[in-house]
């Protein structure tokens, strides 16, 4: 019987994407197989960058990940459990900064568990250096001209710099 690859999904809006989120998706792919990575599109929320711009934001970021792991970045709209069935994962992967984020995630992971039983939900807990970052404040950051250098890569830097210029 051929094996199956374990697929992991990590979604999220990377809004922009930062080192944080890096470093998940580089701790996630330790996990598994494959790893789907998930761009929502949240149409409550008003990105700073299309969800063009963030997909080849993380596109561009995860390259040095293929060569040791099958990774595909795909946009996705709608219902997260269904997103993670249509992509074959059997596991969310998730990060946390804070407590406060763990309520949500918690409550998140409950309701996700509900809907498909079979879907396991793996929390990681932030490095250390990046339990700080949050993409709402990097964006806060570069608009008033600061350096964000220290939070997102070199790519994210250019396009922020593009946006408030």
């Amino acid at each position: 019987m051929p094996m199956t690859p374990k697929t992991a999904l990590y979604p999220g809006t990377f809004d922009p994407m930062t080192l944080g989120h890096l470093d998940i998706m580089k701790r996630a792919s330790r996990l598994c197989d494959r790893l789907v990575i998930g761009v929502a599109m949240n149409r409550d929320k008003t990105p700073l960058f299309s969800l063009a711009e963030r997909v080849d934001m993380v596109e561009h970021a995860v390259g040095p990940f293929r060569v040791h792991i099958d990774v595909e970045v795909l946009a996705f709209e709608g219902l997260l459990i269904h997103f993670v069935e249509q992509c074959g994962a059997r596991m969310i992967v998730r990060g946390l900064r804070a407590v406060s984020d763990f309520e949500y995630e918690f409550q998140m992971a409950g309701m996700n568990d509900r809907l498909n039983p079979d879907i396991e939900t793996v929390f990681l807990m932030a490095d250390p250096r990046y339990q700080t970052i949050a993409s709402r404040l990097v964006k806060e950051i570069a608009r008033l001209g600061g350096d964000v250098s220290q939070f997102v890569n070199s790519e994210v830097i250019t396009r922020l710099k593009d946006k408030f210029s």
